[in-house]
């Protein structure tokens, strides 16, 4: 008899667990992993920057009175709080909106993602679609605060309803992209994003992460299920 997938989760608790020490001894994968990711986040900004242009003056003509950019605090390695840029795709008062739509969550756990939005704009649910909401990023890996893959960085409220197994995604420097959003990214549980995360921590070397990276373009190419 299959267990249910909350059990499943809490008894896999005691299958896989990560050691800090090992992750933070491996010197020379993070520091070749922050060189290149500097480099090639810095070069990204710069070869982007005609479509940098294009989405904010889009964004612009869809609301003119609303922010080009959002910024929102993340979790990032350890528990580091960090602002995490995007495109904006949403209403400028999106925020205040939440608590009445958290009942209309589509996914289980402490994530909040609904298909049908509707603080979601015109421009944003094409952008969101593509995956351009999250370019900007690029700067927070530049200045270090994410690395190209890893983990998606959790909000402070979804860290609130994480258990010791959940915790264990902050070991690593969040990412812009990882093994969750090429695995079926929103239709993929939060159990089951979390399970990904960690298999990505145990197994991340130089070739998993650039297999990811292949992988993130082609599904900005042709679109899983962003929303």
């Amino acid at each position: 008899m299959e267990l249910p997938k909350e059990e499943q989760h809490y008894n896999s608790e005691a299958q896989i667990i990560l050691n800090q020490q090992i992750i933070d001894h491996r010197l020379v994968y993070r520091s070749g992993k922050r060189i290149f990711d500097f480099v090639a986040s810095l070069l990204g900004l710069i070869i982007l920057s005609p479509l940098f242009l294009l989405v904010a003056i889009l964004i612009k003509l869809d609301d003119p009175s609303g922010p080009i950019f959002y910024s929102q605090v993340r979790i990032g390695r350890n528990g580091k709080r960090f602002n995490m840029f995007k495109f904006r795709s949403m209403v400028v008062d999106a925020d205040k909106k939440l608590n009445k739509l958290l009942k209309y969550n589509d996914v289980d756990g402490a994530m909040f993602k609904m298909k049908d939005d509707p603080r979601v704009t015109g421009v944003g649910r094409i952008i969101r679609k593509y995956s351009i909401d999250e370019l900007p990023q690029l700067a927070n890996v530049l200045l270090g605060h994410m690395a190209l893959v890893g983990p998606r960085p959790p909000l402070e409220r979804e860290i609130n309803g994480y258990t010791t197994f959940d915790k264990q995604r902050l070991m690593v420097t969040p990412g812009c992209t990882g093994l969750w959003q090429v695995s079926g990214r929103n239709d993929v549980g939060f159990h089951e994003m979390v399970r990904l995360d960690i298999e990505y921590i145990k197994k991340s070397n130089f070739s998993y992460d650039i297999w990811i990276m292949f992988r993130t373009v082609g599904i900005m190419i042709r679109p899983n299920q962003a929303y």
